[in-house]
């Protein structure tokens, strides 16, 4: 990965950034974990101190590298508080913004908060003050919690505002691809239903159906369904998308859809439900169906499995890929990190 200088620019001094989440890859991976990943990998680079200090129990006791980051699982270590104390740089995202909020108002550290979702913890949790920057994953997701402040006095708003589009490189998952259907975490909302009813219609199809991170899974049982257990991000070109031909995304809600965009630096073609999240993502390279029109799926499927039609989405997917490149969002990220220290 090249995508911000290897050092920090001006001579800043190095920073001790400390993360606290609920869980990281390998053990756990979700589309939130790995752009945490993708943002922190950077900060490394520019030779930061990184650490991320996990608040639930897992499956590992010993701190451990991901991808050059370093994780402090819960069992391994239990002075979060003296790590927080030394801390230049605060961060967190979902269940513990609060707690992590408490910390740095405490020690007088400042707290970047990631937001993955519109919902309205996501943004209550900030209104409680003392968030330095708040980083959304999208555009409309800005907009969104503009108008929920809006209602609050400045002194609760977030200090600074950042858009940082989760950060795909698409050299970590570009591959030719296969011949399957395929869906990325198969619980309801994702659109497990729908994978296994055009499974049903379309017994001549491939189909695969990946275990997700969290949710019930929904995993047909049919011989035209194979079943691929929980990948670690890192594996996702060779297991997965080494093996799709389409991938599915009928999902009830996506604040942006990053398997999506992991999906385009293949020329893979993504049908979607037209959440605003993937809207935005996959722009003129989706193929937005309702999530309800399993006919509208079926159609569309039968016509993108066609030689024509499949190129010429392919190239969509890829253009799409080039013109979301991550280097601009995570050089304004970085930069804006290193300023909450000066």
């Amino acid at each position: 990965m090249a995508a911000v200088p290897a050092s920090a620019p001006g001579g800043t001094a190095p920073l001790r950034i400390v993360a606290r989440v609920h869980a990281m890859p390998p053990q756990h991976n979700a589309g939130a974990e790995h752009m945490l990943v993708s943002m922190l990998r950077p900060l490394v680079d520019r030779g930061h101190d990184v650490q991320v200090w996990l608040s639930r129990y897992g499956q590992t006791s010993e701190p451990y590298e991901y991808r050059g980051v370093r994780v402090v699982p819960l069992e391994a270590r239990l002075d979060f508080s003296a790590a927080v104390r030394r801390a230049d740089v605060l961060l967190s995202h979902l269940e513990c913004v609060p707690s992590t909020a408490s910390l740095a108002r405490g020690y007088g550290t400042p707290l970047v908060v990631v937001c993955h979702n519109t919902h309205r913890p996501t943004f209550r949790d900030m209104a409680a003050g003392g968030t330095a920057l708040a980083v959304f994953n999208s555009l409309w997701m800005q907009a969104e919690a503009q108008m929920f402040f809006a209602e609050y006095p400045q002194s609760v708003r977030p200090g600074g505002t950042l858009v940082v589009r989760p950060p795909v490189f698409a050299e970590d998952y570009a591959t030719r691809p296969g011949k399957a259907v395929t869906l990325i975490n198969c619980n309801a909302e994702k659109g497990g239903r729908v994978l296994e009813a055009l499974a049903r219609r379309m017994p001549e199809q491939e189909f695969l159906a990946v275990r997700g991170a969290y949710g019930e899974q929904i995993l047909p049982d049919l011989p035209n369904v194979e079943v691929v257990g929980h990948v670690d991000g890192a594996d996702m070109r060779d297991r997965v998308y080494g093996r799709t031909k389409v991938l599915l995304m009928p999902s009830s809600y996506e604040s942006w859809g990053r398997a999506g965009v992991e999906a385009l630096a293949s020329g893979i073609p993504v049908i979607a439900h037209p959440t605003p999240g993937l809207c935005e993502s996959l722009g003129e390279a989706g193929i937005f169906v309702d999530r309800h029109d399993l006919d509208g799926y079926e159609a569309v499927l039968r016509k993108l499995l066609t030689p024509a039609e499949y190129r010429l989405a392919g190239k969509r997917a890829k253009a799409r890929s080039a013109e979301l490149d991550p280097a601009g969002d995570l050089q304004a990220w970085c930069t804006a990190v290193e300023s909450l220290a000066r």
